[in-house]
């Protein structure tokens, strides 16, 4: 006999060997214990999940002589005939290729005739969602009014596209995802028939790759012991022949992402390239552990969520904790946008590099999760400490000759408006964006000659990027007006000089203890 590949081999003949559809196989069966049989089932779900297979078996079933708790018996005559596709009780058409209305027309011709032996004629239709619109309108009269000896099984993996006078003619029945664990038990039940060995940890990685569908499994782990023949399948074997990368260098790769280190991370991206791994499936799969990381940021028991193991979980809490929740969303997005792009790019890698320099560069970016990764990296800085410099040309649009100091600076001397937007400028604050805020409350408030609300600058404080955006200085002069009821100036000013800048009168100390009160300003 021919060779045969394993998910045709060992696809389930009876109820008892589908595996993670439980809610459907019990109704299945009740449904033939009691006789309470449809005369149209829709089957949908994701590719593998056991769509074609279910509708197999419950054909077999609803015309077995002696059908029991698993099912068909598969021994009477009709379950033989079925089995080796010589019954003419039930016929499978694929809709992708036989989607025209002629097609169908002529389904309708041959289900006038009852069946000459069993009870029911079934009807499989695969992909049929593939139909012409005409193709579902001549279905539509014998799916209404079905003779008692007929069943039709639409199968579809896009259930969206079925339109609602089919959907509401038949019992729907949604397959789903199959669990990591069920696919590594099953692959671990057929390789023991098969006589060969596996680690757990490599059939796990398989089941993970799957996602969640069954036969995929199947082919990849196929994939594996054909290149392994007559070897024990272990986890590092699995990865090489599937071009995967272990979590490892995922955990590995997200560390030097938090530091923004774009040298470390092409080094990185080039050793993954020279091993012949897909970029495509590392950018998917960095996706996935990104998400990992997120559930372990914004969840109490992450091991419940995540599929890993307690030791690679462990890991994912500490590589989390380097990280703020809005800088992983930050990575995920631009990650998935290059993902998208890899799919019809002749160049991946050069995509793929552009969008770690991205990542790595925050500053290249002015949306509100890129602000919060530049603040974490001036905080990593700071705490480290490293001297702060001015990124680019920032500074330009901001005037850079020193402010010019007051060193015995009274109280009197300060326009009665910029004294009041002072004392109230925590409510100015609370009007802006946390990011904004928390850049606006570590700068130094003074005053200069023309009595105006000068916001200084330093080298340290390294926030010329977040001023030199005119939207950004537009809002909190909106801001202070709604405080204050009145338009107010507000100026930008970078101090080179750290000492004359520590030289600067701080407003909110000159008032400190005085009573935060909005007055009227003429």
């Amino acid at each position: 006999m021919s060779y045969q590949a394993l998910y045709r081999k060992f696809r389930p003949d009876n109820f008892e060997d589908v595996k993670g559809q439980d809610h459907i196989v019990t109704t299945l069966k009740n449904q033939i214990k009691s006789d309470h049989i449809g005369h149209a089932y829709l089957f949908c779900g994701t590719r593998g999940t056991g769509k074609t297979t279910v509708a197999k078996i419950f054909a077999k079933a609803v015309n077995c002589e002696n059908p029991g708790e698993k099912g068909p018996c598969g021994e009477c005559a009709m379950c033989r005939s079925i089995a080796e596709g010589s019954s003419m009780n039930v016929i499978e058409m694929d809709a992708a290729s036989n989607n025209k209305v002629d097609d169908i027309r002529q389904v309708i011709e041959e289900v006038q005739y009852s069946p000459a032996n069993g009870k029911y004629k079934v009807y499989i239709i695969d992909e049929v969602h593939m139909l012409t619109t005409s193709a579902f309108n001549a279905l539509l009269k014998t799916l209404e009014e079905p003779p008692s000896y007929l069943i039709f099984i639409l199968a579809t993996t896009e259930v969206h596209k079925i339109p609602l006078t089919i959907l509401s003619r038949c019992q729907r029945y949604d397959f789903k995802r199959i669990s990591v664990q069920t696919i590594a038990d099953r692959l671990k039940e057929l390789l023991d028939k098969e006589g060969i060995e596996a680690e757990e940890k490599a059939l796990l990685y398989i089941a993970k790759l799957a996602d969640g569908a069954l036969r995929d499994g199947l082919s990849l782990l196929e994939q594996c012991i054909s290149f392994y023949f007559g070897e024990k399948l272990t986890y590092e074997k699995v990865l090489k022949v599937l071009g995967a990368v272990d979590t490892e260098v995922y955990a590995d790769f997200v560390k030097v992402l938090a530091k923004d280190d774009v040298a470390s991370m092409i080094q990185m991206l080039d050793e993954i390239v020279s091993e012949g791994k897909d970029l495509t499936r590392f950018c998917d799969e960095l996706i996935w552990y990104l998400r990992n990381l997120l559930m372990a940021k914004t969840t109490e028991h992450p091991e419940k969520i995540v599929d890993m193991s307690e030791e690679n979980c462990k890991t994912l809490v500490e590589v989390s904790d380097m990280l703020e929740v809005e800088m992983i969303f930050r990575y995920i997005r631009v990650l998935s946008e290059v993902e998208n792009q890899m799919k019809y790019a002749s160049q991946k890698r050069v995509l793929f590099e552009i969008a770690l320099l991205k990542l790595g560069k925050p500053a290249m970016e002015k949306d509100y999760e890129s602000l919060v990764n530049r603040i974490h990296s001036i905080e990593r800085k700071i705490e480290k400490g490293i001297a702060l410099q001015p990124v680019g040309d920032a500074s330009a649009s901001i005037q850079k000759e020193p402010v010019k100091s007051i060193p015995k600076l009274r109280e009197s001397a300060v326009p009665q408006e910029v004294k009041q937007l002072v004392l109230n400028w925590q409510q100015v604050l609370n009007q802006l964006d946390p990011v904004s805020k928390a850049m606006l409350n570590m700068v130094t408030l003074t005053v200069n000659d023309s009595g105006n609300l000068v916001i200084a600058f330093s080298k340290e404080t390294e926030y010329l990027f977040f001023a030199s955006q005119e939207e950004n200085q537009k809002v909190v002069s909106e801001a202070a007006a709604e405080v204050l009821d009145k338009s107010v100036t507000i100026e930008y000013k970078y101090v080179e000089s750290q000492q004359e800048y520590d030289a600067l009168p701080e407003l909110r100390e000159l008032f400190e203890g005085n009573d935060i009160v909005i007055e009227s300003v003429e």
